[in-house]
């Protein structure tokens, strides 16, 4: 058997001959017989969703509980120690991660543990995907924060004290840090219904409304967001706390106004921790092919950074910002405060959408680089349970961390067997390691941070990628990026959302539509703007329209079609009733008589039949505008000095094409102003025709009356060439009549005035709308 490389010919010695008759609609229907489809009822629909069988439960609770599928399935000999590793790894990041993110959502940082351990245990038998690793995320801690101090301020708990004899100001922090650990609990309680209740109604595709552009401006900002928050712990610097509007621009001015009294001692630990994470986590992903397993640079900073600290006793010879209290052990379940419900409503529904869209989009890469399935929403309802479970144990809410995701998958993860064991890991440091942590300063926490934000800053390279690729898109990144710094995240990610709406709007309300040539010896036809030595046929114009036709861009294709074909129907129409009025008088006066060339006067006798043209229009704006119109001379004899001429304009094409292959919409007041578009053509004299037309449209366009007596489904064709084909062959048979020439004729043998109307463009709009209310009223 021959094994040797086969030598594929390129496309363009690739030759095809087709030989076939020319279809239109009811042709090719004749010809081909459409399949009967049956309508299911709505009890038949009812009977099949709501039938149960023992096969059918058991692959329901298998979706419900993916760890039913796939831990039968484990390889423990193959896979576990591979797991072990990835589980402690990620275990000890998690774990450092969760105290620094818990500055993120202003609570206490031992509750950041809580929210690195509870979360996990519940998406191991609810979650699809098999390598993200579940806890905090700075994005979404940072978005919980600011609910949180916008709920439970500083000055809230503001109590006067007199201790040393003077009366001063001071915060009770018990009871600050008790209201905002009841505020944190409850909105993850609340993001847990909201997610729970889309993944039960099967609402996962509403992710897909944050494109990748509007999540990557906005993460950049919120990145920023987050430097600007945990730099003032680095710096050790008192700020108010702002919420809403500008809040970033007040917090970046009350730093520097209050940059003389910087802590030396924390601002130099915070700098050396972000140097050296910054470093190794450089040589981590350069030299990730030879390290199995990363540095836990983290981890190492943090023993070395709280040693330095207990022994040197930082906090109380400078004044250092510490960590102070970690609670040991486990707090009981606390009960949700609904009365908060209608303040966070809108919060959490942005927060929960956020929190999944990050789970999401890195469970799909990781999902499509192992060559398996994340079910979008199995994976809302798993957060959702697993943000219900841990709001009751005082969690802030859980999504993903992408740099504790890689860490999960790079060293060797292959299951949710990892995240339990990353758990037991975050479990030892909760009961056991917790209080040997507390002389850790709060700027080495901050500076971890700012440490893991240089992915989300880099996105920022993606601004001329995009401008390249797609400007609206560049568009969106910018002004989702500048409007979540300045409006705030929850008000800068609906604006972002809206803006992308409104790109997507603006390019249906003003799609491209352009003129047709055909390649000369093919079928094929392409934009005569785009392409050289395009032909189009003689007499005719192809015109495409690239969208969905609907109320918002029907009248944009109407002047399109006017500046293709250099004509406006409605004007030549007019013009030519008016001049037609003025021959038929002079005809009834004997005046003018109709030959082959046109129609010329008899002499001798004056032409009262005569009216001055009132709408004469400057010749030079006519050459400007490109109106492509030939005209029929009628000289007339007025017996007088200076001889007056009447002219009736002939449009220079005699058909029009539209290919609607692109269009894959429309509703019916398109529909109603296509059908008077298309009866204005045939006034003067232009046959319309349409070309590639999809079922359902043509379907659609029936049932919004669109055919008469008028048009019919025979100026339907399967494709350009079989129309172009169609408008050829009836021009072989065309015996050179002119309509006009037979309208004049027409009224030399009429002993009756033959009757003629303007068309009023106003009235033929209205007509149109009027239509489509009846339709919609009945």
């Amino acid at each position: 058997m021959a094994t040797g490389r086969m030598d594929i010919p390129s496309p363009g010695y690739n030759q095809y001959l087709v030989h076939r008759s020319v279809y239109n609609e009811p042709t090719f229907q004749d010809d081909n017989e459409r399949k009967e489809r049956v309508q299911k009822t709505v009890q038949d629909r009812i009977k099949k969703n709501c039938s149960c069988t023992s096969k059918k439960a058991y692959f329901i609770v298998k979706k419900f509980f993916p760890v039913l599928d796939w831990l039968p399935k484990y390889r423990w000999k193959e896979w576990f120690v591979n797991d072990l590793i990835s589980g402690v790894s990620t275990g000890l990041v998690g774990t450092l991660q969760g105290l620094a993110f818990a500055l993120l959502a202003a609570v206490p940082v031992g509750y950041g543990l809580y929210s690195s351990f509870f979360p996990i245990l519940t998406y191991f038998f609810l979650g699809t995907s098999k390598h993200i690793s579940v806890g905090p995320f700075p994005v979404v801690s940072l978005m919980v924060g600011s609910v949180v101090l916008s709920i439970a301020p500083d000055e809230k708990f503001a109590i006067l004290g007199n201790a040393t004899g003077l009366n001063k100001t001071i915060i009770d922090t018990v009871a600050r840090d008790a209201a905002r650990i009841a505020v944190s609990g409850t909105l993850s309680f609340l993001i847990g219904i909201i997610q729970l209740a889309l993944g039960i109604f099967q609402i996962g595709f509403i992710v897909r409304y944050l494109a990748d552009p509007l999540v990557g401006g906005f993460t950049t900002a919120a990145a920023f967001q987050v430097f600007v928050s945990q730099f003032k712990l680095v710096l050790n610097v008192p700020t108010q706390n702002y919420n809403g509007v500008l809040s970033i621009i007040y917090t970046i001015r009350d730093i520097f106004m209050n940059i003389r009294l910087t802590n030396i001692a924390d601002l130099i630990a915070g700098l050396l921790t972000f140097v050296v994470c910054v470093v190794v986590k450089e040589i981590n992903d350069r030299y990730k092919r030879i390290f199995r397993v990363p540095i836990p640079i983290e981890v190492i900073v943090t023993i070395v950074a709280t040693g330095i600290s207990y022994g040197v006793n930082l906090h109380a010879k400078y004044n250092a910002g510490i960590v102070a209290t970690i609670p040991s052990g486990f707090i009981p379940p606390m009960t949700p405060d609904v009365s908060l419900f209608s303040q966070i409503g809108s919060s959490a529904f942005s927060i929960g959408i956020v929190a999944y869209a990050v789970a999401v989009s890195v469970g799909k890469v990781y999902a499509t680089k192992h060559n398996y399935e994340v079910d979008g929403n199995q994976e809302f309802i798993a957060f959702g349970i697993s943000n219900l479970f841990g709001g009751a144990f005082s969690c802030f809410c859980a999504t993903t961390a992408l740099s504790r995701t890689a860490v999960q998958e790079s060293t060797g993860g292959r299951t949710q067997i990892a995240g339990i064991i990353s758990a037991g890991i975050v479990l030892i440091a909760i009961v056991a390691l917790g209080r040997l942590l507390e002389p850790l300063q709060k700027s080495v926490l901050a500076a971890i941070v700012i440490a893991n934000l240089k992915g989300m800053f880099w996105q920022v390279f993606d601004i001329p990628r995009l401008w390249k690729q797609n400007k609206w898109d560049s568009a969106i990144w910018v002004f989702t990026c500048i409007a979540s710094i300045f409006l705030g995240l929850d008000s800068g990610l609906l604006a972002g959302l809206l803006f992308g709406l409104a790109t997507i709007l603006l390019r249906v309300q003003f799609p491209s539509c352009g003129a047709l040539g055909n390649v000369p010896g093919t079928d094929i036809y392409k934009n005569v703007k785009e392409y050289k030595n395009l032909i189009e046929p003689e007499g005719v114009k192809i015109i495409r329209h690239t969208s969905g036709m609907f109320y918002g861009n029907i009248d944009g294709f109407k002047n399109a079609i006017k500046s293709i074909v250099g004509f406006d129907p409605v004007k030549v129409y007019n013009k030519r009733t008016k001049a037609l009025r003025k021959i038929q008088k002079l005809i009834k006066k004997g005046q003018l008589r109709s030959t082959k060339n046109g129609v010329i006067s008899n002499t001798g006798t004056d032409n009262e039949g005569f009216e001055p043209d009132e709408d004469v229009e400057d010749p030079e704006q006519e050459n400007n505008g490109a109106v492509q119109t030939k005209e029929v001379e009628i000289q007339v004899d007025w017996n007088s000095e200076l001889p007056v001429k009447i002219s009736v304009p002939k449009v220079s094409i005699h058909s029009i094409i539209f290919d609607f292959g692109q269009i894959h919409f429309i509703d019916v007041v398109a529909v109603r102003s296509l059908k008077v578009i298309f009866k204005e053509l045939k006034r003067i004299d232009v046959e319309p025709y349409i070309a590639a037309c999809e079922d359902g449209v043509l379907q659609k366009m029936g049932s919004c009356l669109f055919f008469d007596e008028i048009i019919k489904h025979d100026i339907f064709f399967l494709t350009v060439h079989d129309a172009v084909l169609h408008i050829e062959n009836l021009r072989k048979f065309y015996d050179g009549h002119d309509p006009l020439l037979e309208k004049i004729s027409l009224m030399q043998e009429s002993k009756e005035p033959l009757e003629f109307t303007t068309i009023d463009p106003t009235d033929q709009e209205l007509d149109a709308q009027e239509g489509a209310l009846r339709s919609l009223a009945h």
